[in-house]
């Protein structure tokens, strides 16, 4: 059998050998311009290889995966994909930053039922775009194309990332006591969470489409639902060195109230107060809207409320003012109880 009978044979099978060709040929100028001084060798090796930074004492690698969910449900909707692949990259950053990590590199996977290079492309822009940003870099992944697995024109992606981190500067919330201060940074909306509940709210409940503009506000549907997981590693990577952070938790699924434990030991409980920040008008919506309890909405979504810093009670001002261009403030402190959240 000759190669062009063995990929015509491919292709009536579903598979686009040329089509993923072209993907490669797109995406390797956008992994190049990630590389950091670590990365050996460029895309298109078996394994990805960097070389760990010198002059670390005892360093400690830090490793995270994840995905976005049904977000990916809006950007076929709407036809846009580029923030889908910040979203990825910014998720994998600020869950390894919580521990006090900083990333090295990145890896992304893509599976679809048939490969456009068109979409593929836009996705690993946009992870390409927040790689730089976030000082990381882009060191391979995979795209596989699995026809008949996905329904046409959709597509999963996942993102695992490696940070690193000197062992004496490790945030495992082990310093954190009762007395401590809790500060919590904004979020951009959504960030990677709630989708499900969010989008049968939208669009089967207030029947509206993407194109629509999002009540009380200049954006459509699309736009708002599709903004941007912010990362936090910006604002909170001036003060890793500074040892005053005694723990962080990203809020991403289960919300404020099952994330906050995740850094507690036993016999301390967060007590956050309810009042202390307001509530963004799209999360008010969505709970009127969709007729949501308030636990319902505090376990679904982050509610305005991306990142929570651990502080001692005499660190959080000077927290607060290195913070100051965040608009952080402070929602609540750290008692003796059993281990969880209590609403205040």
């Amino acid at each position: 059998m000759t190669t062009e009978q063995r990929k015509d044979a491919y292709g009536d099978a579903g598979v686009d050998i040329e089509a993923g060709n072209e993907v490669v040929r797109r995406i390797k100028s956008l992994a190049a311009s990630t590389h950091t001084a670590g990365v050996l060798g460029g895309l298109g090796s078996f394994g990805g290889l960097f070389a760990v930074p010198e002059g670390v004492d005892a360093p400690v690698l830090v490793a995270s995966a994840d995905g976005v969910g049904t977000k990916l449900k809006v950007a076929f909707m709407a036809g846009i994909h580029d923030t889908i692949g910040a979203d990825l990259v910014n998720h994998c950053v600020n869950d390894i930053l919580v521990q006090g990590a900083e990333p090295l590199f990145f890896l992304d996977y893509l599976a679809t039922g048939r490969l456009s290079p068109e979409v593929a492309e836009q996705i690993v822009r946009g992870v390409a775009s927040a790689c730089r940003e976030n000082g990381c870099a882009l060191l391979g992944g995979e795209t596989a194309e699995m026809p008949g697995f996905y329904a046409d024109g959709e597509y999963d992606v996942a993102g695992f990332i490696v940070g690193m981190v000197p062992r004496a500067r490790l945030i495992d919330g082990s310093r954190i006591e009762a007395g401590d201060v809790l500060i919590g940074l904004p979020s951009t909306g959504l960030h990677t969470n709630g989708y499900s509940l969010a989008r049968k709210i939208v669009f089967e409940v207030a029947g509206l489409g993407v194109d629509d503009r999002w009540p009380g506000d200049d954006r459509s549907v699309g736009e708002v639902l599709l903004t941007t997981h912010r990362s936090y590693l910006p604002a909170i990577r001036p003060l890793l060195a500074s040892g005053v952070i005694r723990g962080m938790a990203h809020i991403t699924g289960g919300g404020i109230t099952d994330n906050l434990p995740r850094v507690l030991t036993e016999g301390l409980q967060a007590r956050v107060a309810r009042a202390s920040w307001d509530v963004p008008p799209m999360f008010q919506w969505l709970q009127t809207t969709g007729s949501v309890s308030d636990e319902d909405m505090r376990r679904s979504f982050n509610m305005g409320i991306g990142l929570i810093v651990v502080c001692a009670p005499g660190d959080a001002d000077a927290l607060l003012a290195s913070l100051a261009a965040e608009s952080p403030r402070v929602i609540g402190s750290i008692t003796r109880g059993d281990r969880g959240v209590v609403y205040v």
